[in-house]
Parts: structure tokens; C-alpha cells; sequence
């Protein structure tokens, strides 16, 4: 049976059992948050041997050639020695700038850097408290010359991290944030490619900042927004989307509703339903999809369907940390 040696503990590793359930289980503070590869927060650091390449997935070249994996998608096969990097390798501190409720669930937090902060709209952060505590938010705007990012925190029930941020979190304290990842953002290679873009919920921000991360680059093709909540106030953003529309007449907004009583100033259904309904054909559409997990598996094979390439398909699913 394998090892895993770290901070000169060396502990065994089970068939098919993650290096992150290892550590876990042996009681060593590691952080991590969505335990599927999405998040990125459990990396860790191999000092002796090269990594399993699936351990590795969705990380940068470079962070692959030190040594770094994901402790959640690692199942050793052989003898591994490990470290946890240090925190100024992967975090920066920085000051929450402001709080403002967008409606009655969702915060919008701005956080403000010292130095220039590299990211696109629509990329997302790890945010970390200082007893370790992570959890992974969208960017909802583009870069700005305050260097501030708008991030759109859906309060929880029972969740640790965003109940803190709502009711504890105070403006001017400190929290640490990752570098951006991800690769659901805009690309100006074809302004005038048709895009469709369909949120549930929080998924709402990747959006909204790549919408006006387009604008801003002078995308001049059609781009549809479908938002969608079961009530309508789990919508948000309305008026600025619906002014945004009236700005940009290449812009088409739908703010959806699935539940509840119809209302003639939404949309009654799903999003998705209704974004497929609206548009035929998708081929050599671009299409952004964000929010509940089951939504953006069954709207990617639905975009799928109606012509778009997978390669034109990107994805932010909203997954829940199991802790």
C-alpha cells in the first residue's frame, strides 16, 4: 500500500481514496471546499515524484511543472512526499471595500487590492478567513483602474462562510483571496459572434461581468441573457440589466420566473427552457452557462443539441461544499 508523507507524518493511502480524504481522516488541517477539482483550494505541493497527470487537471503549465496537485483528485499509486504551499504562494490579503444587498439573499461584496490584481470577468476566487475557512466566488466585473473586484455572495442556510460574510464580516477587515481561475470569460477573437448566456441565481455574476467586459471590447454581435429564479425575488439586477438592454440594442435580457404566479414584467419558466425555446439554432453561438450544477449539465446538452460546438460551451456550475 502507498504513502503519503507529509510534515513528517506518513500515513497510508486506501485503494481509491483521495489524498484529501487521507489527510482529513488522519485529522491534518488542510482547506478545501467543493472535493470535486473545481476549486482548486486543496492543492498541494509533491517534493519527490511527479504527481498523477489527473490529479493535475485544470491547473496552469507552470503550477504542473512545480509540483502541484489537487489533494481531491490524487489517488497515489506509489510513495508521495507532500507540503502544504505557503500562504503567500497562493493567497493575497486584502480589505473588504463594501457590502450592499442586491436583494433580500444575495451580497454583493467588494474587495479592494493594494496592487494591480490580474483576472477577467467571470473568473472565480478562492476567499479565505483567517481560521482557514475557503470557499469559491465568480467575478462580476471587468478589471478597473480602483482595482476592486464585485463578488455576489448567496446567503446560505447553515452555510458557515457566506452567514459570515452577510451578519460578521466588517468593512476594512482583512480576507484572503487566490489568484483567478477559471475559463469561463470573454474572448474577443469574434466580436461578432452571436452569444447566449443563461444564469440561475448568483450565477448572475460571472455573467453580468462578462456581458460588460463585451460590451467594453466593442462585441457588436447579438448576446441573450436569460436569468432566472424561481420567484422573482430571487432575481436581481433587473433594472440595470433591462437599462443595459435598452443601452445596447445588440442586447436581449430575460429575466425568468419558474414558480409561483405568473407576472407580466418576467418571463414564465425555466431559463433554460425559455432561452431554448427563443433561439432554433445555435451554431456558431458562444454560450456561457452558470449556477445550479443540474441546470448547466442539462442546458450544455441542450445547447449541444440545437447546433452550438462544445468548444464554444463554457461552464461555471455553483457546487455546494459538502462541509
Amino acid at each position: 500500500m502507498p504513502t503519503i508523507t507529509i510534515n513528517g507524518q506518513t500515513l497510508h493511502c486506501p485503494p481509491q481514496t483521495s489524498v484529501l480524504d487521507i489527510l482529513l481522516n488522519a485529522g491534518i488541517a488542510i482547506s478545501y471546499a467543493c472535493k470535486k477539482g473545481t476549486c482548486h483550494s486543496c492543492l498541494l505541493k509533491s517534493l519527490d515524484i511527479a504527481p498523477p497527470p489527473g490529479s493535475q487537471t485544470g491547473l496552469k503549465d507552470t503550477q504542473k511543472a512545480q509540483g502541484y496537485f489537487l489533494a481531491c483528485q490524487c489517488r497515489p499509486d506509489e510513495n508521495m512526499v507532500v507540503q502544504v504551499p505557503s500562504h503567500q504562494d497562493i493567497y493575497v490579503d486584502v480589505a473588504i471595500a463594501g457590502k450592499k444587498m442586491l436583494n433580500s439573499q444575495i451580497l454583493e461584496l467588494t474587495l479592494g487590492f493594494e496592487q494591480p490584481f490580474d483576472f477577467k470577468a467571470g473568473q472565480f476566487v478562492n476567499l479565505q478567513r483567517g481560521d482557514g475557512l475557503t470557499r469559491s466566488y465568480s467575478i462580476a466585473n471587468p478589471p478597473r483602474p480602483d482595482n476592486t473586484i464585485q463578488l455576489h455572495i448567496r446567503r446560505l442556510a447553515g452555510g458557515k462562510f457566506s452567514n459570515w460574510l452577510h451578519n460578521e464580516a466588517q468593512i476594512g477587515e482583512k480576507i484572503s483571496v487566490s489568484k483567478p481561475q477559471g475559463t469561463c470569460y470573454y474572448l474577443p477573437d469574434r466580436p461578432q459572434q452571436s452569444l447566449l448566456m443563461v444564469a440561475t441565481g448568483s450565477g448572475l455574476a460571472p455573467l453580468a461581468g462578462i456581458l460588460t467586459d463585451a460590451l467594453a471590447q466593442g462585441h457588436t454581435g447579438p448576446a441573450y441573457l436569460f436569468h432566472g429564479s424561481r420567484e422573482a425575488e430571487g432575481l436581481y439586477l433587473v433594472e440595470a440589466m433591462r437599462e443595459l438592454a435598452a443601452a445596447y440594442p445588440n442586447v436581449n435580457y430575460f429575466p425568468c420566473i419558474s414558480g409561483g404566479t405568473e407576472n407580466p414584467q418576467y418571463c414564465s419558466g425555466r431559463a433554460n427552457d425559455i432561452a431554448i425555446a427563443t433561439l432554433s439554432n445555435l451554431k456558431n453561438w458562444r454560450v456561457y452557462i452558470c449556477g445550479h450544477p443540474e441546470m448547466v449539465s442539462q442546458f450544455k446538452k441542450q445547447a449541444f443539441l440545437k447546433g452550438a460546438s462544445l468548444a464554444d460551451i463554457y461552464t461555471d456550475p455553483f457546487l455546494l461544499s459538502p462541509s
